[in-house]
């Protein structure tokens, strides 16, 4: 059974999460376009062994409540927060833009005992994540609130998921919190072009693993690989014949991961 709380964040935004499961406390934050919903495929299994802080990042579900300007540093701020209600010793884990909020938190709190990142997407020399015409495109389909438009666009030019998997994904629970929050992709997205991979990343000095798909777009790898050389404990696990959607693809694999690391499994 799952229950619901909030943490009032460093800017005065409210930060809603689901506590749900049994054992140590595990943080979960969730990628772009997305809310607390798109970790559903592994609660069943993670809640068995762990205490799920599940949070909806701001601008959607439980967590409408923000202050402004948008700034991905802020994120940081929530996820700290959360991390701290949740305990001491806490094992984080973030997807994707998620990810790259998790990494912030892991900058301002020293909660954290270790950090499971899948594919943080960040930009590095000869690739970028969203070219200039794509992000245009999103800008003007966001600016008429077009938020079917901005989440296939998203998916199509930015993730490079295939027409069948935006097909299947459509008829979905999940594609409409998606629509409820395809509007903070905009911002997400410019903040990714400008996210810092920089020596500034040492200053994490706990256990991060890094979960890499084996068929994900070009750009996941050089990221990953620049983000765990900038830290001093940071490895990379490749999730065998998946892209970016494993949690829903190839949930077993995408467990199996979480459970190894918690146990201080093997990296490559």
């Amino acid at each position: 059974m799952s229950d619901f709380h909030s943490v009032v964040s460093r800017d005065g935004s409210i930060i809603g999460y689901e506590k749900i499961g049994h054992g140590p406390p595990m943080v979960l934050v969730h990628g772009g376009t997305a809310d607390r919903r798109r970790w559903l495929p592994a609660v069943p299994q993670l809640a068995q062994r762990f205490t799920l802080h599940i949070v909806d990042r701001r601008g959607r579900g439980l967590s409408e409540k923000e202050q402004g300007p948008y700034d991905i540093a802020r994120e940081g701020e929530d996820v700290a927060a959360v991390v701290e209600a949740a305990g001491r010793d806490v094992y984080l884990v973030g997807h994707s833009y998620g990810a790259l909020c998790s990494l912030e938190a892991a900058l301002r709190t020293n909660a954290i005992g270790r950090l499971l990142i899948y594919e943080p997407p960040a930009a590095t020399p000869g690739h970028g994540v969203t070219p200039a015409p794509v992000l245009e495109r999103l800008r003007a389909a966001a600016g008429r609130g077009d938020r079917p438009l901005v989440l296939e666009t998203f998916f199509r030019e930015v993730i490079h998921s295939t027409p069948e998997d935006i097909a299947q994904m459509v008829p979905t629970p999940m594609w409409q919190a998606r629509l409820a929050a395809a509007l903070t992709i905009v911002r997400e997205l410019e903040q990714v072009e400008r996210w810092d991979i920089s020596p500034r990343l040492g200053a994490i000095r706990i256990p991060v693993r890094l979960l890499l798909g084996t068929e994900s777009s070009a750009y996941y790898e050089p990221a990953a690989r620049a983000i765990a050389k900038e830290i001093s404990q940071a490895d990379i696990l490749p999730l065998h014949g998946q892209g970016h959607m494993a949690i829903d693809r190839d949930t077993e694999q995408f467990v199996r991961a979480v459970f190894a690391f918690s146990a201080g499994g093997p990296s490559v």
